[in-house]
């Protein structure tokens, strides 16, 4: 993942001066030349600059050009550091993208390394940090169901991040992805900072050590700033919270949308609308006036975690208590981990809290107080996976996520489940149904900009799905196409198998045949079916969206992992097109289709370990404060660039503290906790960056 690390203004101001928060160890400063035994060279060349500047040359020849720098005593010993950071420039007149890897004995870019990647600007300097995730030691006592554990009995974050051991570091790399043009990029350090947190965590034996889980579904054995200690610790809170509302009402000069009512008037349609206007694009709201689309996602009620088989982990549990029976349920969707293939039963700590803290009335009040906070956090969107309940109260603009639905490729594989076939007509179909489903509620809601289907889908490379369709029954309905379309280009089955050097003695051989050809022979059918394929997709569900909901947007489908066949594709369909993208920057993102396009943020988060959670998510970060940092620089970096209408935080509030039934994520990456507290440094930054948007949008490129 792409990931730039601007911990604000002022920690790059600390790096360019050699200035970090203590601890911190330098492990290359340049100041001298580099020993030419220590650095290996692939595609490419280096020089020292002198003052302190290192000069990478990389020639765009292969997949990886790029340099190894090796630890001058054989290894480094990172164990008390949190992350190892490179500084760098792009000093090329184009943008590029430049990867660092640190490395253990044996890596070989999937085991025994942590690596980012950035996209840097003509003439940009960059700070790229890499978190150090630690290789689990022997936990003292088990747990599981888990993304993250407390370093209290030796856990560490875990699930599918890459780990290294921190006390053998034996070198970096520098690399370039598949350059098209050569890179020149200067160095100027590589230090390991920031405390690790688990350096000074009180180990806990495994006697003392359960129930590890209080009441309230907060972590026992630490202590923090925010942490709820009884009842009317809970609902002391309210008054504290009104009270900062009330000083901080919302933006001034924004529209009951919360669009710019001070800045230009446009046509007023009634509907939410994109339009490019000063050299940039926008959300236009049912008033005609500009907007950015600033918000959460998951405005609701999330915070179940599986009970079953963890009897011993919580303290005073009040689950099967009469007043919290509803607060007990089953996940209908275990994707993997422990409980995969289960539907375990659940409690909904967050629930309970709100219970406590609000009284009999706790929902239409917690529903209330979503669209106040919004607005006093200087946001304007309920964004994806939001409860309908609070949306349609309809006091803030939102959007709403459909599913695709309709018969499987069976060939297809994905982190989620397998891609839809987009050629059968159940697809078309369940789009439209679900669609349908909304009338009444979103459809020609001018609360509701759009709508996004589905998330995070397996694209795969660009010849993926045309595998996939190969690979797939006779009577897959992508396949039927597929060969039809290779029956008219060729004629004769001798014809392709002349091009992809196969022997399939008919048509219907091939159609039985599950197979997949020679990828480099068959290259350029398989990536004009993956075209048709991805297009088909777009298309479909676009026709489908607008036979039903003219007025809503259709702004895609939320690329995680994607190719540019398919990012071009959604371009041509979608109204907007959408990304996932959990990087520490985007002010330098390309698109890469050919089109000028709107372009939208559905997700991205950072978290931190400093109060009593023990995952950050995707996107690490020291503590709360660097995290608020990191989210100002973030937004403003939206605000800057030309095609981004918007981004939504993933997710509103913390995940539980034990894990979520769907999957074990325990990440800390909401704006308030399980408690339901607002963290108040992430406030401040979404109030500092939102009331101003408009203005800094404006004026800032």
């Amino acid at each position: 993942m792409n990931r730039l690390n601007k911990h604000a203004l002022v920690f790059g101001m600390l790096l360019s001066a050699g200035i970090y928060a203590q601890p911190s160890m330098p492990l290359y400063d340049f100041k001298e030349p580099v020993p030419e035994k220590l650095v290996e060279h692939r595609q490419a060349s280096t020089k020292w600059l002198g003052e302190g500047r290192f000069l990478v040359h990389l020639e765009p020849q292969g997949q990886w050009p790029g340099i190894t720098l090796n630890a001058p005593n054989g290894h480094w010993d990172v164990t008390p550091y949190a992350n190892i950071t490179l500084k760098l420039k792009n000093v090329t007149d184009r943008v590029q993208t430049i990867g660092f890897r640190i490395d253990n004995p044996g890596a070989d870019g999937r085991t025994n390394c942590l690596q980012e990647t950035i996209e840097l600007a003509p003439g940009k300097s960059g700070i790229l940090t890499v978190p150090i995730a630690r290789k689990e030691e022997e936990m003292s006592v088990k747990l599981f169901g888990m993304r993250g554990f407390p370093v209290e009995i030796g856990g560490s974050m875990g699930g599918s991040t890459k780990t290294v051991d921190p006390k053998n570091i034996v070198g970096f790399l520098i690399f370039g992805l598949s350059p098209a043009f050569p890179i020149d990029v200067e160095v100027e350090s590589v230090i390991a900072h920031d405390e690790y947190a688990g350096n000074n965590a009180k180990r806990i034996k495994p006697e003392d050590f359960f129930p590890f889980i209080d009441t309230y579904g907060q972590f026992i054995h630490r202590d923090w700033p925010g942490k709820v200690k009884d009842a009317a610790d809970l609902v002391s809170r309210i008054a504290l919270e009104d009270k900062d509302l009330e000083a901080h009402p919302g933006p001034k000069g924004w529209d009951k949308w919360g669009g710019w009512a001070d800045g230009p008037s446009f046509e007023a349609t009634g509907y939410f609308r994109t339009m490019k206007y000063n050299g940039k694009w926008w959300l236009v709201d049912p008033d005609g006036k500009l907007f950015i689309s600033h918000g959460p996602d998951c405005v609701g009620l999330e915070g179940s975690t599986p009970i079953e088989d963890r009897e011993t982990w919580f303290k005073d549990f009040v689950g099967d208590d009469p007043e919290f029976k509803d607060c007990v349920g089953k996940d209908w969707h275990v994707v993997n981990g422990y409980y995969a293939g289960r539907q375990p039963k659940n409690f909904n700590f967050l629930k309970a809290n709100l219970k406590r803290k609000f009284g009999k009335d706790w929902y239409a009040i917690s529903s209330e107080y979503a669209h106040r906070r919004l607005r006093s956090w200087g946001m304007n969107t309920i964004a994806n996976w939001s409860d309908q309940n609070i949306f349609l109260m309809r006091k803030t603009p939102y959007f709403v996520n459909l599913g695709a639905g309709g018969k499987i490729l069976e060939g297809s594989t994905g982190y989620w489940g397998k891609f839809r076939d987009v050629f059968d007509p159940s697809f078309a179909a369940s789009i439209k149904d679900n669609v349908e489903k909304q009338r009444g509620k979103s459809v020609d809601d001018p609360w509701c900009i759009g709508y996004f289907v589905d998330n995070e889908i397996a694209w795969g490379d660009d010849i993926s799905l045309a595998i996939a369709s190969l690979q797939s029954p006779k009577d897959q309905a992508a396949k039927i196409e597929f060969i039809n379309d290779l029956k008219a280009k060729y004629g004769e089955i001798s014809k392709l198998n002349d091009i992809w050097g196969t022997n399939h003695a008919s048509w219907d051989a091939l159609l039985d045949s599950r197979e997949a050809p020679d990828k480099d022979k068959a290259g350029d059918d398989l990536r004009a079916f993956y075209t048709k394929f991805a297009e088909t997709y777009f298309r479909t569900i676009r026709d489908a969206l607008k036979s039903v909901a003219p007025h809503q947007l259709f702004a895609g489908c939320r690329f995680a992992w994607v190719n540019n066949i398919a990012a071009e594709a959604s371009g041509k369909y979608c109204d907007i097109v959408s990304y996932n993208l959990y990087r520490r920057d985007v002010a330098d993102f390309k698109y890469p289709g050919s089109k000028d396009v709107p372009l939208i943020i559905g997700e991205f988060h950072f978290g931190a370990l400093d109060r009593g959670m023990f995952h950050t998510g995707l996107v690490s970060t020291a503590n709360q404060q660097a995290r608020a940092d990191l989210y100002k620089s973030y937004v403003e970096g939206v605000l800057r660039h030309p095609q981004f209408v918007g981004c939504h935080w993933f997710k509103y509030r913390d995940e539980p503290t034990t894990g979520r039934g769907l999957d074990g994520e325990n990440y800390q990456i909401g704006f308030a906790d399980i408690v339901d507290t607002p963290y108040p440094e992430i406030i401040n930054a979404s109030r500092a960056v939102g009331y101003d948007m408009y203005k800094y949008r404006m004026e800032n490129k």
